[in-house]
């Protein structure tokens, strides 16, 4: 393996996604990746079925994203030989990442006090829904639950009283995933100087609270909370999303209102908005924000938006547009950012494009060298490895 984390071993017992996509990452960065399962499996493999999408003969495009590079091997650690093979393995480990609830690696002998014990080097990463202290380290999770719900970021995610939009699957988990990897490569760096290891932990909770700290800062210090307001009501309408002639979206990036305000009305032509009284400053538009919103909706309902974004170009007004699924995977600016790679054919998954990991290395290449591994494909191999 090549990257900068080759000669790195993670040991990985973990289900669903949070704490495996973790592992994804630092696979698809060069370290040796060994994810532990029972025998049935991590049910991430069977994702349609087990959501009722389809058949278990299905592919699981999103058990493949988080778990390509690394190798699969079954031990049945209800048994004294699994939990035997289990500890050598740690032996040889750099990192044990799970995703398991703390009563659940308990009841393993797992936990970090028992495996911190044993081995002084490892780094122990723990990913939970809700911490590992306080009175419900033990609830199940998911990132709809903890990061999405729980954390306030359904709430304030819509006007009150209205309904909270579906969450996306994968959302959360992979934002405390980037979380977790980068909690356990601070670690392998204090290693290097301290000789020990350490309990790295991170929870969707905590992680979701933190992606709304702006919100939180402000209602802690100031005793403030702005509502979510409809897009008609938004009080910064240079910072809002609109809806061209063709019926496509995209949204307006006028962060500094006053400076670049002048630019969208050249843009637009209604340089004469500029002597509106209602319109002048950011703040006269704040207090007039349904006004100047009308009056945009009906002007950029007149021509599609390739023609309002080619004057928004030409005049340097900053805008994004709101890109379809289909849009995305076709994108030459998301393609040119390295967003998408292919992952060569293996024993858990043919070859296939696929998103790629967020961050890249110069030092290599940018692409997976391993596959999706099969249930149980590298059990043989790396127990012949073990001391």
């Amino acid at each position: 393996m090549s990257g900068p984390l080759a000669g790195v071993r993670i040991v990985e017992l973990g289900v669903w996604v949070a704490g495996p996509a973790a592992g994804g990452i630092a696979a698809d960065w060069g370290a040796d990746v060994i994810k532990v399962e029972a025998p049935a499996g991590d049910p991430m493999r069977r994702m349609l079925a087990v959501t009722g999408g389809g058949g278990a003969d299905l592919p699981s495009p999103p058990f493949d994203l988080d778990n390509r590079g690394k190798r699969s091997i079954v031990l049945e650690l209800d048994t004294e030989e699994g939990r035997a093979a289990m500890q050598r393995l740690l032996s040889t480990a750099d990192v044990f990442l799970t995703n398991l609830r703390p009563d659940a690696v308990d009841r393993l002998g797992l936990g970090p006090e028992t495996l911190r014990a044993a081995f002084p080097r490892l780094i122990y990463a723990s990913v939970t829904g809700y911490g590992r202290e306080g009175p419900e380290p033990w609830r199940a999770g998911y990132d709809v639950g903890a990061f999405w719900a729980r954390s306030g970021l359904a709430a304030l995610a819509v006007p009150p009283d209205d309904p909270q939009p579906i969450f996306r699957g994968g959302v959360g988990d992979h934002i405390t995933a980037i979380t977790t990897l980068s909690g356990i490569l601070a670690a392998l760096l204090q290693r290097q100087t301290t000789g020990e290891g350490t309990l790295v932990e991170t929870s969707l909770l905590r992680t979701g609270i933190y992606t709304l700290g702006w919100d939180f800062g402000i209602r802690m210090r100031l005793g403030k909370l702005a509502d979510t307001a409809p897009r008609t009501k938004q009080t910064n309408p240079m910072v809002n999303v609109y809806r061209a002639a063709d019926g496509k979206w995209f949204w307006l990036l006028g962060v500094e209102a006053d400076r670049l305000w002048p630019k969208l009305l050249a843009a637009i032509d209604r340089k004469q908005w500029g002597d509106d009284e209602r319109f002048r400053s950011a703040r006269d538009r704040r207090h007039n924000c349904e006004a100047i919103i009308a009056e945009l909706d009906a002007l950029f309902a007149a021509k599609p938006r390739d023609e309002w974004t080619a004057l928004f170009d030409e005049y340097d007004v900053w805008w994004a547009p709101v890109n379809t699924a289909d849009d995305v995977i076709a994108d030459p600016q998301a393609i040119a950012a390295g967003a998408f790679v292919d992952v060569p054919a293996a024993a858990g998954a043919d070859a296939h494009r696929a998103v790629n990991t967020p961050v890249r290395f110069a030092s290599h290449v940018d692409a997976p060298t391993r596959g999706v591994p099969a249930l149980g494909e590298h059990t043989e191999e790396i127990l012949r490895e073990l001391p």
